[in-house]
């Protein structure tokens, strides 16, 4: 299960796939990854049975996204995560890591606490304001969700209170503005959510300042080995630069 966005841009591959189609490639390129390069769990007997009847597809995938690495909307590929062959695709894994929302937590936190609120971003600000969008209930209906095969979205079960100015937030208002919001067209691009042209300079200031102001290379590098959200959120703050460079929207589901 996974939170998966891209780049919306018609390129070579899109000519020829749907965009189901390169979804199916994403998930099918990140799973083979996860078992050829080791999971922190041993893969399900499931997976590996579908990985190996699907090898005529990977070796179509490799061959066909090779494209891919001339093309203007492709991210990089030391963000790639747990492998991404469509190169403007990405995903964020579900269980969300208790680590990773306890690390977001305390970057909004240690903002508010240590910023001077006119150098906040403007999405902490609508955050923040009683009116503000994201009341955090989609975040708390998925909370309670268990797959039938015991699959959580989010490991902690109840959300992480803010203090003082932020006392009336929680790490469910966060998640909540990080899914983004309703896309129209989700028929046609087969994506329910999306992160519009208008918003995206936004959001890349609020990631921007969870995911990288003031850290440095040592302490990212330890949060990346601590959590593989944080480097899959990484890539989608690379989605939002390239993006906003070239004047299209980031479509998530």
């Amino acid at each position: 299960m996974s939170l998966e966005f891209a780049i919306e841009y018609p390129c070579a591959l899109r000519a020829r796939y749907d965009e189901e189609h390169l979804r199916a490639w994403g998930r099918l390129g990140s799973l083979h990854t996860r078992l050829t390069t080791g999971e922190h769990i041993a893969p399900s007997e499931e997976k590996v049975r579908f990985v190996e009847r699907a090898a005529d597809e990977i070796e179509r995938m490799k061959a066909e996204t090779v494209i891919c690495a001339q093309c203007p909307a492709r991210l990089p590929q030391e963000a790639a995560g747990e492998g991404e062959p469509v190169g403007c695709l990405g995903r964020v894994t579900y269980p969300v890591e208790a680590q990773f929302e306890k690390f977001l937590a305390d970057r909004v936190q240690l903002t508010l606490d240590t910023v001077d609120e006119q150098d906040w971003p403007r999405l902490l600000k609508v955050l923040l304001d009683n009116d503000a969008p994201f009341d955090g209930e989609g975040t708390k209906s998925l909370r309670a969700v268990t797959t039938s095969n015991g699959l959580r979205f989010f490991e902690l079960r109840l959300p992480i209170k803010l203090a003082r100015q932020g006392s009336h937030l929680t790490t469910d208002h966060l998640f909540d503005a990080l899914a983004g919001f309703t896309s129209d067209d989700a028929a046609r691009t087969t994506y329910t959510r999306e992160l519009p042209l208008s918003a995206a300079a936004d959001y890349y200031d609020f990631l921007d300042l969870l995911l990288r102001l003031d850290l440095s290379e040592a302490e990212r590098q330890r949060i990346r080995v601590r959590s593989r959200n944080y480097q899959q959120f990484l890539r989608l703050l690379a989605a939002l630069e390239v993006a906003e460079s070239l004047r299209t929207r980031v479509l998530m589901d």
